[in-house]
C-alpha cells in the first residue's frame, strides 16, 4: 500500500477535482492524507468553524484524514518558508505519490499552491536540512482538475469512478455553505457530476476523474487499462 498526499489549495478543491480516487484509493487500503493549504475563508456565507465542521465531515465520508498548513486564503504565495513547510508533512507522512491542481488556473492560489508543492517534492528528499522527518521523494506527481478555467480538460489518463461517484457527491455535498445554501452553486455539483460521465465516456466507463502527468507511466501489462 502507498503513502497518498493530495493537496489542495482550499477544502472542497479535493473533493471537486479528485473526490473519487481519493475515495477509491481508500477503500483499497492506502494511506491518504488530505493536506488543505488554507481554510478556504472568508466566503459569503461561511466562517472558519463552520468550514471546519465541513471538510472534517467531508473526510470522514471519503474514509480519510485531513491536515490544515493554515496559509492565507486570497493570498498564497510560493516562498521558501511555505515550500519548506509542505516538504516537513512529505517527509513526515512519507509521502509516494502525491496529487495537486493542474498548474494552468485562474485562481492565483491554484497556481502558487501547485508550485509550492512541486518545489517541496524536491525540497523534501535534502539531507543536512531542519526539516522534519527522514527524507523523501515521492516517486509520482499527478495532477487533478479543479481549474477555474473554462476548456475542456486534456489529460494523460482517467480513473474509473463509476461506484464511487455518488459518495463523492456527497462529500461535495458536505460543504453545505459552498454548494448547499448558495442556490447559484449548486449547478456546481450538476457540473461536476456531468464532467465526470464525459471523461467516463472517453474510457468506456459510467463515470471517470481525469489526470496529467509530466513524467512516462510504466505499465506492467496492458491488463490494467479500461477496455
Amino acid at each position: 500500500m502507498a503513502n497518498i498526499l493530495v493537496v489542495g489549495p482550499h477544502p472542497d478543491d479535493q473533493e471537486l477535482g479528485m473526490g473519487g480516487t481519493v475515495i477509491r484509493l481508500a477503500q483499497q487500503g492506502h494511506n491518504v492524507l488530505l493536506l488543505d493549504m488554507t481554510n478556504g475563508e472568508p466566503t459569503p456565507l461561511g466562517s472558519p468553524e463552520q468550514r471546519e465542521i465541513e471538510w472534517t465531515n467531508a473526510a470522514e465520508l471519503m474514509g480519510v484524514k485531513r491536515r490544515l498548513l493554515g496559509l492565507p486564503n486570497r493570498g498564497v504565495i510560493h516562498t521558501l518558508e511555505a515550500r519548506h513547510a509542505v516538504a516537513g508533512v512529505i517527509r513526515e507522512h512519507q509521502s509516494d505519490i502525491i496529487f495537486v491542481p493542474y498548474e494552468q488556473d485562474a485562481h492565483p492560489d491554484h497556481r502558487a499552491v501547485t508550485r509550492i508543492v512541486e518545489d517541496a517534492r524536491f525540497d523534501a528528499k535534502l539531507t543536512k536540512t531542519d526539516l522534519p522527518g527522514e527524507p523523501c521523494y515521492p516517486k509520482w506527481l499527478f495532477y487533478y482538475y479543479a481549474t477555474h478555467l473554462r476548456w475542456v480538460a486534456d489529460p494523460s489518463f482517467c480513473l474509473d469512478i463509476s461506484e464511487q461517484m455518488d459518495a463523492k457527491e456527497a462529500a461535495i455535498k458536505a460543504y453545505e455553505t459552498q454548494f448547499v445554501l448558495p442556490e447559484k452553486n449548486r449547478r456546481v455539483v450538476e457540473w461536476v457530476r456531468d464532467f465526470n460521465s464525459y471523461m467516463g465516456s472517453r474510457i468506456g466507463v459510467e463515470y471517470a476523474e481525469p489526470f496529467f502527468t509530466k513524467e512516462p507511466i510504466g505499465l506492467g501489462s496492458l491488463d490494467a487499462l479500461a477496455m
